[in-house]
């Protein structure tokens, strides 16, 4: 018997891969299937059963390509409805593999058709459990996303989860191997972490939700507290994972058409496509075409996508490094954004070398910025998420978090010049295009974020975010 986690930190997703006794089984895979093909030939196993622990709302599962490919049957638990072939498992049905048995356990809380995968060993043991989004390290699944489609309150279906954990999960032996589907930096929890694999026993001990002697009141107000909207992408990707949707071959083949300036400039303007450049900060600032979002590939981008750009029927087309593009439109392709029409042939050197128009953004060191602040005249926007804000931050700097841009941006005096800075520059890069985009010039960004400004001798404090500019 073989387990394998296959963690993707960009998503912090966890797909796994089980082998036993020349069979397979995939537990919630990603859009793209080849490195799971690759495996399957290298242990010269048959893949079996694709497993999804529930139709997932942060990225686009390969369940279907996964399935057509190896013909492999799609196993959902009770209460799952999709729009393709698929077994509906009832709750505790065994299913047969290699040697070993996978056990469905029907686990409603974060949503309806949630169920986590038991698997039980050759000697009847107990060993490990998937658990899906129903119980994360250190925290369980948020159960405000399911809410209009099963015509629940969250706190009706944190009551569900409540039970699930205990009646389901906390029965088993404290030995028994948790492998959740997500792990720090997902959206689908609060307070996930950074581990990504413990056992039951220790969730015992650790996790606030397992509590001994918790209450399904106290569960209820612990778990709904300080819940964040979700992610405006998470309805479509849940759509997309419960109907058809265009294989990742179809969509990486449409992305990689390589486009000349000419062709560039008459898509960007003929169809409304957004430019989307994933270098890093440093050179978008340098130069760009003008209107273009800033989302670099080296950072968490397919969740920026998803959180700011929103609608995964919008038109893209990619400004990337040379040999960056695959990469982009597969990373895209995972978070549902299939529409890519094409990328800048040689990228934006190209442009630049036909002497287009290029945009810059006033981007300048922790230093300078040092030397050029006036704290209490200058006006600062700290762009990172309120717990960072809370921790640590430039004294009377204002909290504005990228996530909430579309809601602050209105708020800004475009004749009132302010400096902005996230952590490290990415979130702030990004901050700054769509800013540039929407006509507001009168910034100056930070190099380097607070991981930089906190080296210098400008005044810090941990006052509690400010919610007014």
């Amino acid at each position: 018997m073989q387990i394998e986690q296959i963690y993707t930190g960009c998503l912090a997703q966890g797909a796994y891969y089980i082998t036993s006794n020349g069979e397979a089984a995939i537990i919630d895979p990603l859009r793209e299937i080849q490195p799971y093909l690759d495996r399957l030939e290298r242990d010269n196993v048959k893949l079996k059963y694709i497993f999804e622990t529930h139709f997932h709302a942060d990225f686009v599962s390969g369940h279907l390509d996964l399935s057509k490919k190896t013909g492999a049957k799609i196993v959902y638990g009770p209460n799952a409805n999709p729009d393709f072939e698929f077994i509906s498992a009832h709750d505790n049905q065994e299913f047969i593999l290699g040697n070993i048995k996978i056990k469905a356990l029907h686990t409603p809380g974060h949503t309806m058709e949630s169920s986590c995968f038991l698997l039980i060993d050759r000697e009847g043991k107990d060993q490990a459990i998937f658990s899906g989004d129903t119980l994360f390290i250190g925290d369980v699944g948020r159960p405000d996303l399911a809410q209009k489609s099963a015509a629940m309150t969250q706190d009706e279906l944190a009551g569900m989860l409540f039970h699930s954990l205990r009646t389901k999960i906390m029965t088993l032996a404290d030995d028994v191997t948790v492998y959740p589907a997500h792990g720090a930096g997902s959206a689908c929890g609060k307070n996930m972490s950074k581990e990504t694999v413990s056992t039951i026993g220790e969730q015992k001990q650790l996790n606030y939700a397992l509590r001994a002697n918790m209450t399904e009141a106290e569960f209820i107000t612990e778990v709904t507290d300080g819940l964040l909207p979700p992610p405006s992408y998470f309805g479509m990707n849940v759509a997309m994972n419960k109907s058809g949707i265009p294989s990742f071959e179809n969509v990486l083949h449409n992305g990689m058409k390589t486009l000349s300036v000419t062709e560039f400039e008459a898509i960007a303007e003929e169809t409304g496509a957004l430019i989307l450049d994933t270098r890093n900060s440093g050179d978008f600032a340098k130069g760009h075409i003008p209107q273009s979002i800033s989302i670099g590939i080296a950072g968490d981008f397919a969740p920026w996508v998803g959180a700011l750009i929103a609608n995964v029927k919008q038109p893209i087309i990619i400004v990337s490094d040379i040999d960056k593009e695959e990469e982009t439109i597969t990373r895209l392709s995972r978070v549902g954004f299939d529409n890519v029409l094409g990328h800048l042939q040689g990228g934006f050197e190209t442009w630049k070398n036909a002497g287009k128009e290029i945009d810059t953004v006033n981007r300048i060191t922790a230093t300078e910025f040092e030397n050029k602040v006036k704290i209490g005249e200058s006006k600062v926007i700290d762009i990172r998420k309120e717990t960072e804000y809370s921790a640590e931050h430039i004294e009377e700097a204002f909290c504005k978090p990228l996530a909430a841009i579309n809601d602050w941006i209105k708020d800004i005096n475009p004749q009132e010049h302010f400096f902005m800075h996230c952590a490290g520059g990415y979130r702030s890069m990004i901050a700054a295009s769509i800013l540039q985009a929407r006509g507001y010039r009168n910034f100056t960004e930070i190099e380097g974020g607070y991981n930089a400004i906190a080296k210098t001798n400008l005044p810090k404090t941990d006052f509690v975010c400010q919610s007014k500019f």
